[in-house]
């Protein structure tokens, strides 16, 4: 059963990975960087700022207190499983399609671009409550596109970038439940609604 999965795994890895193109060859190694998508985060704290006001410090730290588990966790995991990327894996690594020879670190398992992008992306979802359903898709299609640009560069396969979305959604979760019982604590009033 687990040599079928992997079987499945790879097979989509290289599906997806081969289909390359020369825009997307300059565009994706720079997509992959979080610190390219500062406007997009300027912009969520701006209107968290409008929703929260003086609860945005608190909302801010439990986003550091996230990004202080994912990653950590990610890393722990990938040294624990030792699963090579798909661009140290001898059997396929021939037919691995990267950009610039950028081949990553030996292991994969799990991604920390997709935990750290989905804790992120589900958080804000949480956060976002009484906004429109789409305006809150934004981030789960961003945290996605992400997840591709680990795809396409050849480092990561689907399974890997699947295992770190759980730890990533699972702790945004965690760490939401966190937000709303410090919120009872530690304020009062009545917070803004989308819906008013």
């Amino acid at each position: 059963m687990q040599e079928y999965l992997e079987n499945i795994d790879r097979a989509l890895f290289l599906g997806i990975n081969n289909a390359h193109s020369v825009f997307f060859d300059w565009l994706i190694p720079y997509a992959t960087q979080f610190h390219i998508w500062t406007p997009l985060f300027a912009l969520a704290i701006y209107f968290l700022y409008k929703k929260y006001q003086k609860k945005l410090a608190l909302i801010l730290v439990c986003f550091a207190l996230l990004i202080g588990i994912t990653d950590p966790v990610a890393n722990l995991v990938k040294k624990s499983v030792k699963r090579v990327r798909p661009t140290h894996n001898i059997e396929i690594a021939d037919h691995v399609k990267t950009v610039d020879g950028y081949r990553g670190g030996e292991f994969g398992f799990v991604s920390g671009h997709a935990a750290n992008s989905f804790g992120i992306a589900v958080l804000l979802f949480l956060l976002f409550k009484g906004a429109k359903l789409w305006v809150k898709l934004i981030f789960i299609d961003w945290a996605i596109f992400i997840c591709y640009t680990r795809i396409y560069l050849g480092v990561h396969y689907p399974a890997d970038l699947i295992g770190g979305a759980i730890i990533g959604i699972a702790t945004a979760f965690i760490v939401y439940r966190l937000y709303l019982f410090l919120e009872k604590k530690l304020y009062k009033e009545k917070t803004f609604s989308y819906e008013n």
